[in-house]
């Protein structure tokens, strides 16, 4: 093989220079680009709001640990403070997890004390559950971790951004229910009426 041919290579082959290659570290416009941190997805809602809720969920899971509590079992508590006494059909169906579920979350919960059970009079079958005093306190305790909790998360926020944030969330929320099959379970907080970024009144 001549000279000549050796400088003639085909191209990708072996020798040949990766700069200006597509794909190559030093491509001009390569995403490979050393200290470089592209996450893909990070620039979809979807994504953002994953990791907002995420760290919300940890953040407040970390103040429940103080008060001898897992991440999710505060919701049982705080539907129980909302409503008195349920049913553990009724527990479930308000929490939208499987009887077994709520079943085993709330025998948790009584060998904390936080909660009773009780037999409902004349039918055994049916099981009411109510929070103790300690739950009643308990559930104060969670009501103040959630507001602490919102107001980091929402620490900058105006007014007005916070509630045109709370309208587009539940927007979101409602469209994936009517996807998913779920309009039977209205999105909280749908009734309430919020000022739009216009100062019109509307309903949400």
């Amino acid at each position: 093989m001549s000279k000549s041919d050796k400088r003639i290579r085909p191209p990708g082959s072996k020798g040949d220079s990766e700069q200006g290659v597509p794909g190559s570290k030093d491509a001009p416009g390569s995403r490979n680009v050393p200290g470089s941190k592209i996450v893909p997805g990070s620039k979809s809602v979807g994504w953002a709001l994953v990791q907002a809720a995420r760290l919300h969920r940890s953040r407040v899971g970390d103040r429940l640990a103080a008060l001898d509590l897992f991440a999710g079992q505060e919701q049982v508590v705080q539907a129980l403070a909302a409503s008195g006494t349920m049913t553990m059909g009724d527990l479930a169906a308000t929490l939208r997890v499987r009887p077994p579920t709520a079943s085993k979350t709330i025998s948790r919960l009584a060998a904390l004390g936080f909660v009773e059970r009780r037999a409902e009079a004349g039918d055994g079958r049916i099981v009411r559950v109510r929070l103790t005093e300690m739950g009643l306190a308990k559930a104060e305790a969670i009501e103040r971790i959630g507001e602490a909790v919102e107001a980091e998360l929402l620490a900058g926020f105006d007014g007005k951004e916070r509630r045109r944030l709370r309208k587009l969330l539940r927007k979101a929320a409602r469209n994936l229910a009517a996807i998913s099959g779920a309009l039977g379970h209205e999105v909280e907080g749908d009734a309430e009426i919020d000022e739009d970024d216009d100062g019109i009144v509307s309903a949400l």
